[in-house]
């Protein structure tokens, strides 16, 4: 099952969205810049700040959209405080 995930770095104080189908497996690729010339190979103190699993990936994907298009931290932090947007959103993009 696929994932959408994001992550904050305190050094950069930035956010990072991405959606994966393992995702244990892409966060350790973060932590460990697997990706030399990726966004998050800037720093290493990349931490899990919210996470929606059991998605299938093209619903994982189109959330990861939808967030990534609002362009807002507080609507980020919105996700994590109310639960309720991702049962919307999950249902918006079955």
């Amino acid at each position: 099952m696929a994932s959408v995930y994001i992550l904050y770095s305190k050094n950069l104080n930035r956010f990072y969205i991405g959606s994966c189908n393992d995702l244990s497996q892409r966060l350790a690729q973060h932590v460990n810049r697997d990706f030399e010339d990726s966004f998050t190979a800037k720093t290493d103190d990349w931490l899990l700040f919210f996470s929606v699993t059991d998605l299938n990936y093209q619903q994982a994907r189109s959330i990861e959209t939808h967030i990534k298009k609002m362009k807002s931290v507080p609507y980020i932090e919105n996700l994590k405080k109310y639960p309720d947007i991702i049962t919307k959103l999950r249902e918006r993009y079955q």
